[in-house]
Parts: structure tokens; C-alpha cells; sequence
């Protein structure tokens, strides 16, 4: 039997939906029915238990992604690859990456958002245990393998933000937003010392691969558990001032209309007369330029130079020296964490006393972080000291533009559209960054290595030039962020508009 008061506690939860109040309170004050009390600390602790769960899932994606690059040594003598195929093994995941973000991110939009990760996760996690099973006469499947460890990883990245940004205001949202970037450096540095650690402990490399689909079987569960089947999308105000009578998507709440619907290629043509989102964009992808290339080669780029100097012996036992791998994770997992931190702390701050801050502060981290790198490069041959030092500087202030990045595409661009964007940002900065940047580098470091004779010195002077490309590009994406700053005012507004 409905209780007496139902139909008025439904115009009062629509009411306060519409106008931001928390129903919880507004129900116990204008009505004659007694309130119920509620757990008002269950809400709070709901959402804090999916953020844990997404940012676990977050750090399983990275740790998968960064295993390569931290056994590169062992793949690339097994295999026996030049340095051009081995960059190919990044390029194909990446590229088999952004190609499926675009579909997950329509899908995102429009389906359960819950059922869609559980199955990415599931996918990545059975094809990575698969992948530690093949031979070295089957390289090619071996690059397939890693091709659709991408696709599955896609799932995730693309629609996990969303739901953080559906859970949490503005002001909450940048913070919970950079714990949840914080897993890109540390899951990426995690996947470096799981790679490394485990081929030293076990003499094979292939262990490397082992470890994290169980600890995405666990994640799957943990998702199963404590997610919710369905998440309010945070465009409940559009919808309920728009065209009544439409059909729900499966994460909308009941009794509230959706807008009418638009099309993807709709989506595409609004977000790119959006020019904060393009230059963010823009600026992201040299960003993604950058860090595919150092995550890529860094290690191996470290061991030549140490060759050169004569502090390492050439890798020729069963199981290369893996000490790179290990410090340059754990230099990965330091200055992400306090990258991402530092620059979710000065987006918030600087935020209050200036709206353009946010580009700003990606503009300068970038013009910075390439002189470091570009410093660097330069003293690799003759201190591994001061090249890791600056190596970590340049991955700081990287770091700090991770969370800054989603939190501008979060507020210029209208939620109902949000997905389809973090799926076309996914595809830019991927496409022009870092699925051609391994690869790129491994090329050009051949072609130059074919001018001479082979030697230490040459193979260390080809990928040190090479590299160079990197600080370049790191200083244009500092330029694309300064074009941000010229138009984030009026792309807010517009964004803001119901």
C-alpha cells in the first residue's frame, strides 16, 4: 500500500533535484508526514567505495600498460627485435586503444556504464594471462595480444571519469579526480617494478604478465559488489527541463525525461566548435607524445648510456639487468604522486583568484618539464646522476597536468556530452601522441644507426638524438595550453547553460 505522503515526497525529490538542495533535508522540513531518518553518512560512503573500486581498476590499467617497457631488455633479445619493432609493440596497443575509445565512449553515453567496465576488465585481464604463454616463434601474435589488452583498457578509461564526475560537485570533483589520475604515474610505475621484479625473482619474463589478471579478478569482483547497477548522471536538470516523454538510458533516474537525443556525429561537430576543448586537446596529445616516448624507451635509453661509460656489462645472460626499470618505476610512482597533488592543489587554489588558471598552470608545467628533459639528454653521457635527477623533474611537472587536463574537458563541455568527449580526447591525444611516438623513436634511432658502424657509442648517440624530439613537442603543448587560456571563460558558460 503507497504511503500518504508518497506522491508529494516524488514533487519534492524532483524539486530538489532541480534545484541542487539535498532531498534528504527538504523532505523533512515542508511536509506533514513525519521524517524518516536516513544514514545521511551512507551516501558519502557509497561513493567513497566506488571511487576506491575505480581507482584500483585505474591502477590495473597502468600497471598493464607499463609492462613492456619495464622487461623491454628481455622481450626484445627474445624475440630478437631492432629497436623499430620493439616501439611497434606500443604503438599497436595504443592504436587498438584509441580506436575503441570512440566506440566506448558512444556506448558510455547510452548504456550501462557498470556492465561495460566489468566486461572491459574481464577482456584485458584474460588476454594479458594469455599473452604469458607465447613463444618466440610467434611475435605476431604476441603484438595481436597486446592489441587487444588496448581495446579492453579502452573501456575503462573512457567511462570510469564520468562516473567520478557524476558522484561529485565541482569543488570535490577536482580533488577526488587527481586521487583518481594519481594511479597513471603509480600504476605506471608499479608496472615497471612488477615486470622488472618478477623476471629478476623468477628468471622469466613471461611471470611479468601473470600477476595482474589476477588482480583484475579481484577488481571485477570488488565492481560487481560495490558499485551500484546504476549511477545519476549529473544531467538531471537538462533533462528535466527538456521534451518529456523520451526514452531513459539505463543509468538515468526514474521519473526524470532525458533530452533529446543527438546523434555521434552531432556530438563531434558541437565539441569541435568548442575551442577550449580542442585546445586541450591539442595540449594533451603532446603530453601523450612525451610520456609514450620516455615510458617507452627510458630504461633502455639508460643502459646505453651506461654502456658508453662502462658502468654496466653488455646484456648477454638469460635475464637482463633490470635495475633502470626498477629505479625509473619508482621515480615514475614518486613525482606522480606528488605531481598530480601539487597540481590538483594549485588548479584549486589559483582557481579562486583567476578563471584562467587552470591552462595556465598546464603551460608553464610543460615548458618546464621540457627544458628538463632536454637537460637530460644532454648529460646521459656523462652523469646517469644528474640524468635521473632531471628525468624525474620532467615527469613532475608532466604529473602535474593530469588531472588539471579532465577537470577543464569536464566544465566546458555539457555533461550529456562528457563520455563521447573523454572518448574523442582519448582518440586525438593517442592518434597524433603517444601510438606513433615509440614507435617514431625507434625508427629514426635505426635509421640513424644505420649511417655507421655498429658500436656502443653509436647505438647510444641514435636514441639520444632521437629523444630530442620529445622536449620540441613537450614545448608546443605548452603553447596549445596558452590557446586554452584564450577561450576557457566563454566555454564555461556556454557549457554551464541549461
Amino acid at each position: 500500500m503507497q504511503p500518504p505522503c508518497a506522491h508529494e515526497d516524488t514533487g519534492l525529490q524532483l524539486q530538489a533535484l532541480l534545484e541542487g538542495q539535498n532531498y534528504g533535508a527538504a523532505a523533512g522540513e515542508g511536509t506533514r508526514c513525519p521524517a524518516v531518518p536516513a544514514p545521511r553518512n551512507s551516501p558519502a560512503v557509497r561513493d567513497c567505495l566506488v571511487v576506491a573500486v575505480l581507482c584500483f581498476g585505474n591502477l590495473i590499467n597502468f600497471m598493464d600498460w607499463f609492462i613492456v617497457p619495464g622487461i623491454l631488455l628481455d622481450i626484445q633479445k627474445y624475440f630478437g627485435l631492432s629497436d623499430g619493432k620493439t616501439g611497434l609493440l606500443q604503438t599497436v596497443f595504443t592504436l587498438c586503444y584509441m580506436l575503441a575509445a570512440p566506440i566506448f565512449g558512444y556506448l558510455g553515453d547510452r548504456y550501462n556504464r557498470k556492465i561495460i567496465l566489468g566486461a572491459g576488465i574481464l577482456f584485458w585481464s584474460g588476454v594479458t594471462l594469455g599473452s604469458s604463454f607465447i613463444t618466440e616463434s610467434y611475435y605476431r601474435i604476441f603484438v595481436l595480444s597486446r592489441g587487444l589488452v588496448g581495446i579492453g583498457t579502452a573501456s575503462y578509461s573512457t567511462i570510469a571519469p564520468t562516473i567520478i564526475a557524476d558522484l561529485f560537485e565541482e569543488g570535490k570533483r577536482t580533488t577526488v579526480l587527481s586521487i583518481f589520475y594519481i594511479f597513471i604515474p603509480v600504476g605506471s610505475g608499479c608496472g615497471y617494478m612488477l615486470a622488472a621484479g618478477m623476471a629478476k625473482s623468477t628468471g622469466d619474463w613471461h611471470w611479468a604478465f601473470r600477476v595482474t589478471p589476477c588482480m583484475g579478478g579481484l577488481a571485477l569482483v570488488l565492481l560487481i559488489l560495490l558499485v551500484p547497477p546504476r549511477i545519476q548522471r549529473r544531467t538531471a536538470r537538462h533533462r528535466a527541463l527538456s521534451i518529456s516523454g523520451t526514452r531513459r538510458g539505463a543509468d538515468e533516474t526514474p521519473g526524470v525525461p532525458r533530452t533529446a537525443k543527438t546523434t555521434w556525429c552531432q556530438d563531434v561537430g558541437s565539441l569541435a566548435k568548442n575551442c577550449s576543448f580542442v585546445w586541450s586537446s591539442l595540449g594533451l596529445t603532446a603530453m601523450a607524445f612525451v610520456t609514450g616516448a620516455l615510458g617507452m624507451w627510458v630504461p633502455l635509453f639508460l643502459y646505453r648510456a651506461q654502456l658508453v661509460q662502462g658502468i654496466v656489462p653488455p646484456c648477454l645472460q638469460e635475464s637482463c639487468n633490470s635495475s633502470n626499470s626498477l629505479i625509473f618505476g619508482g621515480i615514475t610512482v614518486g613525482t606522480g604522486i606528488v605531481g598530480v597533488i601539487a597540481g590538483a592543489e594549485a588548479a584549486r587554489r589559483l582557481r579562486k583568484m583567476y578563471k584562467k588558471a587552470d591552462p595556465l598552470i598546464c603551460a608553464t608545467s610543460m615548458f618546464t618539464s621540457s627544458l628538463c628533459l632536454y637537460t637530460a639528454l644532454m648529460l646521459a653521457q656523462t652523469s646517469i646522476l644528474s640524468t635521473f635527477i632531471f628525468i624525474a623533474f620532467g615527469e613532475l611537472f608532466l604529473s602535474v597536468n593530469w588531472a588539471v587536463v579532465t577537470d577543464i574537458l569536464l566544465y566546458v563541455v555539457t555533461p550529456r556530452r562528457q563520455s563521447t568527449a573523454i572518448a574523442l580526447q582519448i582518440l586525438l591525444s593517442h592518434l597524433l601522441g603517444d601510438a606513433g611516438s615509440p614507435y617514431l623513436i625507434g625508427a629514426i634511432s635505426n635509421a640513424l644507426q644505420a649511417r655507421g658502424a655498429p658500436s656502443f657509442q653509436s647505438s647510444f648517440r641514435s636514441i639520444q638524438s632521437s629523444f630530442a624530439i620529445c622536449a620540441f613537442v613537450g614545448a608546443f603543448g605548452g603553447a596549445f595550453f596558452l590557446l586554452t587560456s584564450l577561450y576557457i571563460e566563454g566555454d564555461r558558460r556556454e557549457a554551464e547553460r541549461p
